[in-house]
């Protein structure tokens, strides 16, 4: 049985790219669940009070966290055009021997 090839520098870039992408996927998950528990939240919560305000606060977090996750992608985007560098596309350059 031959030994596997020991990881490289290089392979940073795959991982790192595939982390962005799973984060992204995750952050838009998140908000898609938090907006059916509240709106599952306002149906369920006949007239009460207290469970109608816990239903708005989840939606407001929901909606914040929208927000959050946009603007951290513009802020990116727009900086990788004012900057002339790619975040979409990460590479790893290193120096040759």
């Amino acid at each position: 049985m031959a030994a596997a090839d020991p990881a490289q520098l290089i392979q940073l870039q795959s991982v790192f790219e595939s982390v962005v992408k799973v984060a992204i996927s995750l952050a838009g998950v998140a908000v898609v669940v938090m907006f059916l528990v509240g709106g599952f939240g306002f149906l369920t919560a006949g007239g009460d009070k207290e469970a109608t305000q816990k239903a708005q606060r989840t939606l407001t977090y929901a909606i914040g966290g929208l927000i959050l996750v946009l603007s951290a992608w513009v802020i990116m985007s727009l900086l990788g055009n004012f900057l002339g560098i790619s975040f979409d596309n990460f590479t790893l350059s290193l120096p040759t021997p």
